[in-house]
């Protein structure tokens, strides 16, 4: 069997962090497996999806390498999905309501309060013909609920292993609203049956509705229609609290064009936590995929720590070649050379940083020189040796002062380095002398902002 996978997001937002975790884990599945991946777009809801949304949502899996073999949009196919509901509907198993929302909120507290689960009691189902007229004489409009078989729906699932809902313990869900609309769960049928999905990957949070979503697709396909499932654990955040009231500022966009972030350092933690391997950065989509197993995936909540993400970040920077770093250098104006690249690369959190070390090079840099080491660096400025500078001119530089005022470690370097890089830590001086050249040292130590 070939296997083949679908990501479906709606157009109504941006692609957070827990977005991608799904769609991640079906790529890597489908590429483990040689088999192929489905871009559907889930935009039946016509006035809240945007078309905005849409592009935004294929750059950032474009970024961030999570390609597909195929896409189709859910608003192209509603003839499909009027086909099912007429099949539905013949088979007896598609029926129209017309309680109100208050009405069946009615239903609901009373049946909480006599002990009873709040399930859906299929008063509809008892309404004659003359009954439904009379409703819609008044204004109402029919919602449509699927008839559940009340059994027991069992399956094996890809992650949580055996797996069953009782269907007689859950509402006859709503596949279709009294505007005529089509909720999630009947267009994701029909979509997965025409499309041949071979197996669903998606958030623990739908393993009721996966319940009734074997139940539809045996409806409209026949036993054994359904795909192979499985349910992954939800993000939680480094506190362990859920992660939905914070997704907003776990943007892929935020995460890229605010806080500079590496595609594959996303990916790689967004692969790893939740599972028994250990985390650490990969370098290609490929080597994920390889060692993909949903089997090692935990049954509790994976914790996604941003700060675990900028350490895994700054591994991967410090591993980039100056060849393969270049043209963003450049892009920034911050391309002196493979020289400088390889002297700020270990200072690096991400790749925009570096133009915090480009200043010191270009300047201006402010000078930082202290009343009691007034004296040291004028000695400094005296000694500095003449000639072209390079790495062995800090060494040299400051053994000669060293002999001359008797000044170790610390004491010795410091001063230097805040009187030619106004702060505290950075790059090797050793390699960062010859960059800024013996003009602007001179003149950094002689106090002028340069």
């Amino acid at each position: 069997m070939s296997v083949k996978v679908r990501f479906a997001p709606s157009p109504t937002g941006k692609l957070h962090v827990g977005n991608v975790r799904t769609a991640l884990m079906n790529v890597l599945f489908a590429r483990n497996q040689g088999g192929q991946v489905l871009l559907r777009i889930d935009d039946t809801d016509l006035k809240r999806s945007m078309k905005v949304f849409e592009d935004a949502i294929k750059a950032d899996l474009t970024w961030l390498g999570l390609g597909w073999d195929e896409t189709f949009n859910q608003s192209t196919r509603f003839d499909r999905y009027d086909a099912a509901k007429a099949k539905l509907i013949e088979k007896d198993l598609l029926y129209p309501c017309y309680e109100t929302g208050e009405e069946l909120e009615r239903k609901r507290r009373i049946q909480r309060t006599r002990g009873r689960p709040p399930v859906y009691d299929r008063a509809a189902l008892l309404l004659t013909d003359e009954d439904k007229v009379a409703l819609e004489a008044e204004g109402r409009r029919p919602y449509w609920r699927f008839k559940l078989s009340g059994g027991r729906i069992e399956w094996n699932d890809l992650v949580r292993g055996p797996s069953h809902i009782e269907t007689g313990s859950v509402s006859d869900p709503v596949l279709i609203r009294a505007d005529g609309g089509y909720l999630y769960t009947l267009p994701s049928v029909v979509d997965d049956l025409d499309a041949d999905i071979t197996h669903i990957i998606r958030g623990e949070d739908h393993v009721t509705n996966s319940a009734v979503q074997i139940e539809i697709f045996e409806a409209l396909g026949g036993r054994g229609a359904a795909p192979d499932m499985g349910h992954t654990a939800l993000l939680v955040g480094a506190d362990g609290d859920k992660l939905s009231k914070r997704l907003g500022g776990l943007s892929i966009e935020e995460l890229r064009d605010h806080d500079g972030l590496e595609a594959m350092a996303v990916v790689s933690l967004l692969a790893k936590i939740g599972t028994s391997d250990a985390v650490d950065v990969c370098d290609n989509l490929q080597a994920l995929a390889d060692g993909f197993d949903l089997s090692r995936l935990s049954r509790t909540p994976a914790r996604f720590d941003i700060e675990e993400l900028k350490r895994l970040n700054a591994r991967l920077v410090h591993t980039m070649s100056y060849v393969g770093i270049q043209p963003r250098l450049a892009a920034m104006d911050a391309d002196c050379g493979e020289t400088f690249w390889l002297t700020v690369r270990p200072n690096l959190t991400v790749v925009k940083d570096v133009l915090n070390w480009w200043a010191l090079i270009v300047g201006p840099v402010t000078p930082i020189i202290t009343r009691e080491d007034l004296a040291f660096i004028a000695k400094a400025a005296g000694t500095l040796p003449g000639g072209e500078l390079d790495c062995e001119t800090w060494k040299a530089w400051t053994g000669a002062l060293s002999e001359m005022t008797g000044r170790r470690g610390r004491t010795l370097f410091r001063p230097l380095r805040l009187a030619l890089t106004g702060q505290e830590h950075g790059p090797e001086m050793a390699a960062l002398l010859p960059l800024m050249g013996a003009d602007k040292i001179r003149r950094r130590l002689g106090g002028e902002t340069v």
